[in-house]
């Protein structure tokens, strides 16, 4: 029974694929819809990215993770290398903690 229901969804996600090449010379969009459907994929990311940083079963996940998530985003808009990004981000949330904030 998964078998089948994997392969409706693999067929279904390469239908939807396809089709957006398909119609994308016979469909028309404003410029302000066309700016929006730019901007889906970044808000998507974002809520995923705030959902899975800031939030743990079902609760918040306490001030060091927000801490370090907040770091880490510095460090990405100072334009770090990942690396640095990733230590720094764990390494503030690992200080916070070992000074008993949660």
């Amino acid at each position: 029974m998964t078998g089948w229901a994997v392969g409706v969804l693999a067929a279904g996600t390469y239908l939807i694929r396809l089709s957006g090449l398909l119609l994308r010379g016979r469909l028309t969009v404003s410029a302000r819809a066309s700016r929006l459907l730019d901007l889906g994929p970044t808000a998507l990311i974002a809520a995923l990215v705030a959902t899975a940083a800031l939030t743990e079963a079902g609760g918040f996940a306490g001030w060091a993770r927000a801490a370090g998530v907040a770091a880490g985003a510095v460090a990405v808009w100072r334009r770090a290398p990942l690396v640095l990004v990733v230590v720094l981000a764990a390494g503030v949330t690992a200080g916070l903690r070992a000074l008993g904030v949660s």
